[in-house]
């Protein structure tokens, strides 16, 4: 049996400069963290015993005889392309799917590095993210860009560049007692409803060529950001603030990214002291990013008080093997080749 655990991330400049076409032609950067919030993907093989093959649990629970037959079009593919067979996949998590904090990839880099594990091969984080990169874009044909599956991957705080079909993962060096000062100002609340990423990718990313200028523009945010992190003689505040100005820029990029809803949450909490903040995702829905001074997080809490707040904390491991226990294994077509 092998259990993976790996972190859900939250994006904080850059996004939309990691789609393909964009950071081939213009280069792209991301920042972006991950946080304590986690998937857990737990794989072992299936005894024979039954009259199926295959048992996938998720939000429903899948009993096929082969693996075309499964019908979660990421476990499906990435069995296919690992050559896995007769397998108990099992995943959890702390926080709902499709709510921005990138849970699809964490889940594609979390059972590949299970699969991997289950053959007693090892993956580096490298190998992981371009695999679960290849896994959603290539064959499973998802819209969205890169910064997902490198992340979860990863973990840690980092800036995260893209060109030439190919990506750098930087850590951002940030004094602890300011890293911890940030994390102390940060909010993160739950709107209550969610959406398919996929599907605001695929409007996001029609006619790519009209919101050059904004993405260039938020891909120099990032730069912005960690000269702002990385400079203690500058107040954080200022981090807050370019939050604000990077989230008007999203909301330029595409009709979907935000809604009346979501204005009105944003609104109310900038006016009960707010400095910025942001939808984390694509758009469209799941969870609000606020940067909130400390007197003030009282009044943004009872201002949002029909959202659900949740406390969190950066993490720095990206995606981990927690439990490993190894089985001898055969194919059934292998113990039976004498037949």
């Amino acid at each position: 049996m092998i259990i993976t655990r790996t972190p859900f991330r939250m994006s904080f400049f850059g996004g939309g400069t990691d789609m393909l076409d964009f950071f081939n032609k213009y280069g792209g950067a991301v920042l972006s963290t991950t946080f304590d919030k986690y998937c857990y993907v737990n794989v072992r093989h299936l005894p024979r015993f039954f009259d199926y093959k295959n048992q996938i649990t998720y939000s429903k629970i899948e009993r096929v005889k082969e693996v075309e037959q499964i019908e979660h079009p990421a476990v499906r593919e990435a069995m296919k392309m690992l050559n896995m067979e007769e397998l108990i996949i099992t995943y959890d998590a702390d926080l709902p799917a499709r709510t921005g904090l990138g849970t699809s990839s964490s889940f594609a880099v979390g059972m590949l590095s299970a699969f991997y594990s289950l053959k007693g091969k090892y993956a580096s984080k490298k190998k992981l993210a371009e695999d679960a990169i290849h896994l959603e874009r290539d064959i499973c044909k998802e819209k969205g860009g890169w910064q997902d599956q490198i992340a979860a991957s990863y973990g840690g705080f980092n800036v995260i560049e893209f060109s030439n079909n190919s990506f750098t993962v930087r850590p951002l060096i940030i004094e602890p007692n300011r890293k911890k000062e940030l994390n102390d100002r940060l909010m993160l609340f739950f709107t209550g409803f969610s959406r398919f990423s996929s599907e605001i990718q695929t409007e996001t990313s029609k006619n790519i060529e009209n919101k050059v200028q904004q993405l260039l523009e938020m891909k120099s945010l990032v730069y912005k950001a960690e000269s702002i992190l990385v400079n203690k003689e500058t107040s954080l505040d200022e981090f807050g603030k370019l939050l604000n100005h990077a989230w008007e820029l999203k909301k330029s990029t595409g009709p979907t990214i935000s809604n009346g809803k979501i204005d009105e949450m944003y609104l109310m909490a900038i006016e009960s002291g707010a400095l910025g903040g942001k939808l984390l995702g694509a758009g469209g829905g799941g969870f609000l990013l606020f940067y909130v001074p400390l007197d003030k997080q009282d009044d943004v809490k009872k201002a949002l008080s029909d959202c659900l707040y949740i406390p969190f904390k950066f993490e720095e491991s990206g995606t981990e093997v927690v439990y490993y226990a190894p089985e001898e294994y055969h194919t059934y077509k292998e113990e039976n080749k004498y037949e």
